[in-house]
């Protein structure tokens, strides 16, 4: 986990302050700047639950991805798709999940050409036991109610929807 700044004052606020004095409306700019520091600190937190299982939060990501799907396997393709990463950033962490021997490769029998990533045993239990260790500390989100979330996470769908992430139903 990271080690608390411990400042005397917030340093976002005092920066919106600041950007008021000199540029003008700063609400936009500080809550960017604000879901970018969280995103730091959730992402250290998971970070450090999920070491001792010798995962990333990406690995981890694309262990749950693959064990959702039907039979446990899916072309990199759609993993990038659904993972919402860069082919390059599969690649890489089903390159470290292999060498880990949780995930393995496959032909694609429906695409010559194609390549499946496919969970193994280990691969599934070591996700069940990250995502016990995930859900008892909410997912670094436990100073929040189920309402509070649910709020959190409708506003941030507003912003996903506009940049295209998916279509509204």
């Amino acid at each position: 986990m990271a080690k608390p700044l411990d400042l005397p004052f917030d340093p976002i606020a005092r920066a919106a302050e600041t950007w008021e004095s000199r540029f003008g409306e700063s609400t936009a700019m500080a809550a960017v700047t604000a879901i970018m520091r969280v995103q730091q600190i959730l992402l250290g937190q998971l970070d450090a639950l999920l070491r001792p299982h010798e995962l990333t939060f990406a690995r981890y990501e694309a262990l749950v991805l693959l064990s959702f799907s039907r039979d446990g396997e899916l072309p990199m393709r759609i993993i990038g798709e659904r993972l919402m990463v860069h082919p390059t950033s599969v690649t890489n962490t089903i390159d470290r999940l292999e060498r880990q021997q949780l995930v393995m490769r496959k032909p694609n029998p429906r695409d010559g050409r194609g390549t499946l990533a496919a969970i193994t045993a280990a691969g599934r239990a070591v996700m069940r036991r990250a995502t016990d260790d995930l859900m008892k500390a909410e997912f670094g989100m436990g100073g929040y109610t189920k309402l509070q979330l649910e709020d959190l996470s409708g506003l941030l769908r507003g912003l996903r929807l506009e940049a295209g992430d998916f279509k509204d139903s």
